[in-house]
């Protein structure tokens, strides 16, 4: 078994197909579930952001994962697998890992650089195992990966040249000192954007959601940091968008919020509108109201990519050395770890035949006295010890160190193991796979 990474993000596919692909939190658990029941997953996690959509999966084989992943993604996205599938790039085994950690890292964000990913990475891993769709071997993978993100912005500084996708939009929004900002959403994004807001000096924020409660928490957080807020019911959207100089809307419903019957054309108070929700929270036609400038994920991704991201290339180059640092280590320990229950299974078959031989001697001389009987014993069990011990070490030495053989077959091979053995010991290992196909689709 290996791992599987499919997805498709604003490197591969436009806004319109993210949209459709886009998996609304609310449906987060189905989707899991449909997943793991397919024939080849046998774990699941899935990241759904604002610019990404990804599956991480153990699979027992590549094409039937891939094909079996494929087919629930478009199914949910109301698309023909093989459109769906243009537009995916497909990551495996140690391929998949490095992935995982250069996305965690911020090293494939549309702002390079940016930590909200991390906390996703997290949001996503916590979903998942509220869902029962992680297991062992995602379970390792993640908190590899948490703590690689970690490691990356902490010897690079390379959060501190990335902003947030709010943060780029934002600055195409210009100048906000002063300004009454209105944000649409209370979630993570809304108060990133409310903490955005408030470094830019904005003098006022009002908060709508669907749920009141939770604007009024989000406005009284704003509150306590010095900036006056409130919070607004949604039925009084476009009063307070009459007011606004900026909006945010961010609220990941599955259509738009935000309709042309909420805005007031304007001649001489223009006010700028940034749309960040997959799929999109603000009509297309409000682009046209007279007054009206709408910034969405395309204008961040054509910002960004005029801009070469904000990062210099010494940082970015040791970035990407720790995560491939970080990937060989996981690599090594995959494999290590393969070994390890086949060397419990002939530690184990070894002191069955001890204590088989040991059987054998009492009943050859019973009246062996009972405490040389135990010397006896302890005296073959050290020997056995000592003689394996040497080779038991090296062998995982060996698998950490190498990729193109199977020490656990060797040693089931040399000392004629149950080939079940080692699952009987523990539950199987996700490595042996790991290192053998190290394979890539990049879109």
């Amino acid at each position: 078994m290996s791992i599987l990474a499919i997805g498709l993000s604003h490197r591969t596919a436009d806004l319109t197909t993210l949209e459709r692909a886009a998996v609304p939190a609310a449906e987060l658990g189905k989707v899991l579930h449909e997943l793991q029941q397919t024939d080849h997953v046998s774990e699941v996690m899935l990241l759904s952001t604002c610019n990404r959509i990804e599956v991480y999966a153990v699979v027992e084989t590549f094409h039937g994962g891939l094909a079996d992943i494929s087919e629930v993604l478009a199914r949910q996205a109301g698309m023909e697998a093989q459109e769906l599938y243009d537009n995916f790039y497909v990551h495996y085994a140690g391929a998949a890992v490095e992935h995982v950690f250069s996305v965690a890292s911020g090293l494939d964000s549309m702002v390079v650089g940016e930590t909200q990913i991390l906390g996703q990475v997290r949001s996503a891993y916590a979903t998942a195992r509220e869902a029962g769709t992680v297991g062992r071997v995602l379970h390792e993978l993640v908190q590899t990966t948490l703590r690689v993100g970690k490691r990356v912005h902490t010897e690079t500084g390379l959060d501190a040249l990335g902003a947030s996708v709010v943060s780029e939009a934002l600055a195409a929004a210009g100048e906000l000192a002063g300004q009454r900002a209105l944000i649409v959403g209370a979630g993570s994004m809304g108060a990133l954007a409310a903490s955005q807001l408030r470094k830019a000096g904005i003098g006022d924020i009002a908060v709508a959601n669907r749920t009141l409660a939770n604007a009024e928490r989000l406005a009284a957080s704003v509150a306590e940091q010095g900036v006056p807020a409130r919070a607004v019911p949604m039925a009084g959207l476009a009063d307070a968008l009459a007011q606004a100089d900026v909006v945010v809307a961010c609220t990941g419903a599955k259509g738009a919020v935000l309709g042309v019957e909420h805005v007031v054309p304007r001649a001489d108070a223009p006010v700028v509108i940034c749309d960040l929700g997959l799929p999109r929270d603000v009509e297309p036609a409000v682009a046209d109201v007279a007054g009206v400038s709408v910034v969405d994920l395309e204008t961040v991704r054509r910002r960004m990519s005029e801009s070469g991201g904000g990062t210099t290339e010494r940082q970015t180059a040791k970035a990407a050395g720790i995560v491939l640092d970080e990937v060989r280590a996981y690599l090594a320990g995959q494999r290590s770890s393969a070994v390890t229950p086949t060397v419990t299974a002939l530690r184990k078959r070894a002191a069955e035949v001890v204590d088989a031989e040991l059987l054998r001697l009492d009943n050859r001389l019973p009246e062996l006295d009972a405490a040389v009987r135990d010397e006896l014993g302890r005296t073959v069990r050290r020997v056995v010890d000592k003689l394996l011990h040497a080779p038991t070490v090296r062998v995982k030495q060996l698998a950490a160190e190498t990729q193109d053989t199977d020490y656990a077959n060797a040693l089931r091979e040399l000392f004629e193991l149950d080939p079940q053995a080692p699952s009987i010991v523990s539950s199987p290992s996700a490595g042996s796979k790991h290192d053998q196909i190290d394979g890539d689709k990049r879109g």
